[in-house]
Formats: structure tokens, C-alpha cells, sequence
């Protein structure tokens, strides 16, 4: 098989099983935590907070770029489909004149967030380039795709527009409005992973730097807020049209 098949081959499988690295990521985090010192941190609680804010900030840029792609995209595109790919137009305005894979950008700024909360630079190193190698993939399927679908519209797009790193100089303003019931509808349970990732790595560390499991009053209180917030937008997603839109995905 040639190289360009074969990239094209794991790309799609690996598109397939993109929902499960989450998972992945806090199996992995176990370990980092438990192997990683954090005196400094427990003895400074404001350089702690300060970190935790920073942390924050990253994966709310990563959901906030993602809400931008979302919330401004028209029907059948950057959907959260699993089995294949698919996409019944292009969207190249918006934040899709500045990145060509924004939503791929906002999850790696969700999720690094969650990493960066762990203190351990080579957990950040190595997921980032795990990333990285993970994704590269699954953009080449993902182009070739489109390059097929579309093609010269495709390419003389992608010519413009940089894969990953965004860039303002061709930017172009979309004719799309904002959905907010796009967001609500389509976003509620990446929100609540990422929550429920940064109190699952700080009951971690409580856990490991005491030697004992400690049960917080503001972790539980958090994850059942997470949890109630998911479960209602997912009930008037399924059971009502509240949220519904005839034009969005």
C-alpha cells in the first residue's frame, strides 16, 4: 500500500475512535500524578492558583474556539459524526479563513489545560506530541476527503489557509450568524468532560500527596452541577425542540 493510502487508511480509522481520548488522557493522568512532586505547590497556594487560572484559560480558549467554528457553521458541516467523514459544503469564512481544522485546535486547548493542571512537564510534552502524531493523521484523511468532494474549491482554499496554527491576514467575515442553541446543543457534554477533568486531576493530587482519599465538598458540588447542566441540555436536545434548528447540524 502507498505511504499517501496508508496515512489516508489510519487517518479514518483513527476518526472513528477520536471521542475516546478523553478516556485515554485520564487513565494516563494516574500515573503522571501519582509520580509528581508537588510541595512547591502545596507550600504556595498562590503560585497554585495563579497555575490553575492559567490552566483554566487554556481550555476555555479551546471551547471558546470551538464554539466559534460550531456556532457559525451551516448544515451537514464539522459535525460530530463517528463512522465517517462527511461534509455537504465547505466552509471557508469565519474562523475557517483563519484555520483550516479549528475545532481540532479548540480540542487541543481543552484538553492541554487539563494536562497542564497535572505540573509535570513531560506529560505535557508527550501528550502534545502524541497529539500531534494523532491528528496529523486524521487532517490528512480529512483533506483528502474534502480534496476529493470539492476539489479546486478545496484547494485553492487550503492554499490560503494554514492546517492548524491560525493566521488573519486572508481573513474573511461569515455571512452565518451565531447560534447559541448550536452551542447548548452540541457542546454540553465536551463542557462538562473538561470540568469534570480538572476536579478528577485535583482529587488526584489530594489523593496521592495525603495518602488518603479525600472527598471535597467543591468537587462533588461541582461534578453534580456538570452533571445536571449535561442531563438537561440533553433532554431538551432528545425529548424537545427547544433546542432545535432547521438550518444547524
Amino acid at each position: 500500500m502507498a505511504l499517501i493510502h496508508s496515512l489516508e487508511k489510519n487517518g479514518n480509522i483513527l476518526f472513528k475512535y477520536r471521542g475516546q481520548i478523553p478516556v485515554v488522557l485520564f487513565l494516563l493522568s494516574i500515573p503522571t500524578v501519582y509520580f509528581t512532586d508537588y510541595q512547591c505547590f502545596d507550600d504556595n497556594s498562590t503560585l497554585d492558583l495563579i497555575l490553575l487560572i492559567t490552566c483554566a484559560i487554556f481550555s476555555v480558549a479551546g471551547q471558546v474556539i470551538r464554539a466559534i467554528a460550531i456556532g457559525t457553521s451551516s448544515k451537514h458541516t464539522s459535525g460530530r459524526n463517528t463512522k465517517e467523514q462527511v461534509a455537504d459544503a465547505l466552509n471557508t469564512k469565519g474562523i475557517y479563513s483563519t484555520v483550516r481544522h479549528p475545532l481540532y485546535l479548540g480540542n487541543f486547548f481543552m484538553w492541554i489545560g487539563i494536562v497542564m493542571y497535572t505540573y509535570n512537564i513531560w506529560f505535557i510534552l508527550v501528550v502534545s506530541l502524541l497529539f500531534w502524531l494523532y491528528y496529523e493523521r486524521i487532517m490528512f484523511a480529512e483533506e483528502r476527503f474534502l480534496e476529493k468532494k470539492f476539489g479546486d474549491d478545496y484547494l485553492n482554499w487550503s492554499l490560503k489557509v494554514p492546517a492548524f496554527w491560525p493566521s488573519f491576514k486572508n481573513h474573511e467575515k461569515t455571512s452565518i450568524p451565531f447560534s447559541m442553541k448550536t452551542i447548548l446543543r452540541r457542546e454540553y457534554s465536551g463542557i462538562s468532560a473538561t470540568i469534570i477533568g480538572f476536579v478528577f486531576v485535583a482529587f488526584l493530587r489530594d489523593w496521592f500527596t495525603s495518602g488518603e482519599v479525600q472527598w471535597k465538598l467543591e468537587h462533588g458540588v461541582v461534578v453534580i452541577i456538570a452533571l445536571l447542566i449535561s442531563l438537561v441540555l440533553r433532554s431538551l436536545k432528545h425529548y424537545t425542540k427547544v433546542l432545535y434548528e432547521s438550518d444547524r447540524s
